[in-house]
């Protein structure tokens, strides 16, 4: 009950930061709430013990479903932000039947080349995509309302954080968990693996297509170079392994501090900055394989154990 309370406060005072900031800090805001989305996500996948590299891939898929269906089709852009997320869950059902009979490295390379894939296919539809030039809006979604736009963004990543915390207090998260630490015994458990794989690949999928289509629907702009990079693979899972993986908090935290460490040395260090940022994931990595808020619950938990065994 606790733990609502406060998430509802800091939903709250989340959504009533554009009437106290300024519109710079709220750009870095949705930056990161975006790459928030993307990191938690990935965890969530990540949780039944599949390493997925599809992250860019799905986002730009989405990207691109939105901008066609907007520019080409006349849907409005939250019905384009929807369709997106609906064609991405669809590709992701039909691709996880075959993908997710794979297990480890395989999988891994398996959705790193999906991406590749997406890519070239959307170069060679100039037609309807743009081809490698991509294509352009000619308004963004709430005509450029910074504040609408960041009220969107932020759903987003709301909605991803509570689908995050029901897999976690529900029966799901054992049913994964089990998945990711022993196959054979949780298949003889009475354990579908194959159904709970599918269900999360097919809802994290989702969840980055609605991403990469409201990141479109942002900028009004698309290209195979830049909607499909590998920024939007690295650093959100980046930003899991730094605050900690296998939890909601973990994903949030290690957003929130490699997103503002960015744009900070962005500032004080703008041709050197990927160095110090670099660096500083590594060592992070190094000495806090857990991550942060991983190592922060480790501590909490041999404190509790310590003083138990002394009463």
């Amino acid at each position: 009950m606790r733990n609502i309370l406060i998430f509802i406060i800091a939903t709250l005072i989340l959504i009533s930061l554009p009437f106290f900031t300024g519109a710079y800090f709220l750009h870095v805001l949705m930056t990161i709430l975006i790459y928030m989305t993307l990191a938690l996500s990935w965890d969530i996948m990540l949780r039944t013990g599949q390493l997925s590299f599809g992250i860019a891939g799905f986002f730009g898929v989405g990207a691109y479903a939105s901008i066609i269906t907007f520019s080409n089709f006349g849907f409005s852009p939250i019905l384009s932000i929807f369709f997106a997320a609906g064609l991405v869950a669809l590709i992701a059902a039909v691709l996880g039947f075959a993908v997710l009979k794979l297990r480890e490295i395989y999988f891994a390379i398996t959705t790193l080349a999906l991406t590749m894939v997406f890519s070239v296919i959307i170069r060679n539809i100039p037609k309807l995509t743009g081809g490698a030039s991509g294509k352009v809006l000619s308004n963004v979604i709430f005509n450029g309302d910074s504040t609408k736009i960041y009220w969107l963004i932020l759903s987003i990543a709301l909605i991803t954080i509570i689908i995050s915390e029901v897999f976690t207090k529900t029966r799901i998260q054992f049913a994964i968990n089990s998945i990711r630490n022993d196959e054979i015994i949780a298949k003889s458990s009475g354990i579908n693996i194959f159904k709970y794989l599918i269900f999360v690949f097919i809802i994290t999928s989702a969840l980055q297509g609605a991403t990469g289509a409201i990141y479109a629907q942002q900028y009004g702009f698309v290209s195979p170079e830049t909607t499909f990079s590998l920024d939007f693979l690295l650093l959100p899972m980046a930003m899991a392994l730094v605050g900690g993986i296998y939890s909601t908090w973990g994903a949030v935290i290690g957003a929130i501090i490699l997103g503002f460490a960015s744009e900070y040395l962005k500032l004080i260090m703008p041709y050197g900055h990927l160095i110090i940022y670099g660096v500083m994931i590594v060592l992070i990595i190094l000495f806090l394989p857990n991550g942060i808020y991983g190592t922060i619950i480790d501590k909490m938990y041999a404190r509790k154990a310590e003083a138990k065994s002394k009463t």
